[in-house]
């Protein structure tokens, strides 16, 4: 598995420490769109020290292939984070299967970006981890997450009451899951 892969109009890059300023930097400037829609933040998560120590774990997790997060730029600015992608909780054994979490900040949705992004990871994660299901979890009013899921042949599973605290909140969320179609 790369650290980076390249689409049409995207760069997707696992980041090293040394890159947490971008982090940051989205992060502060998507502050009040993703907020809502995310686990409440710890205290320090707006800081460079906390996003260099993050990354050096996500670098970390991605040799071992525990968890695998890649940052989007476009390749027209490589320098600016547009969003993430993060393949987590990924299980070998009996189960070959892992999570999808995806952000994009708020001017860069309705682009195409998240599916172009998606649509080459996809492969690469089923094929170089093995991964036979990737799950998705989605909450009722996320529309654009869910038509994003069924255009990649995600299936809804079902329902999940209480699933995750969102913001303080405990939210229900729809379970999808993708099943690779080429796995042995």
């Amino acid at each position: 598995m790369l650290a980076t892969y390249n689409t049409n109009r995207l760069v997707l890059n696992v980041l090293s420490p040394s890159k947490a300023g971008l982090v940051l930097n989205f992060y502060i400037k998507n502050k009040d769109f993703l907020e809502p829609h995310e686990p409440k933040r710890a205290r320090l998560f707006y800081t460079y020290e906390f996003q260099r120590a993050n990354l050096a774990c996500e670098y970390n997790t991605f040799i071992k292939q525990t968890n695998i997060r890649y940052w989007i730029s476009l390749n027209t600015n490589p320098d600016k984070i547009i969003g993430s992608v993060c393949f987590s909780n990924i299980l070998r054994g009996a189960f070959c299967s892992c999570m999808a979490g995806y952000k994009l900040g708020k001017e860069y949705c309705g682009n195409g970006y998240m599916y172009e992004t998606l649509y080459t990871l996809i492969p690469v994660i089923c094929k170089d981890l093995s991964i036979h299901r990737i799950e998705a979890m989605v909450m009722p009013g996320n529309t654009p997450s869910i038509s994003l899921l069924n255009r990649l042949h995600f299936t809804e599973e079902g329902y999940l009451r209480s699933f995750a605290q969102i913001n303080g909140v405990w939210e229900d969320h729809i379970l999808y899951s993708y099943i690779n179609p080429g796995f042995n």
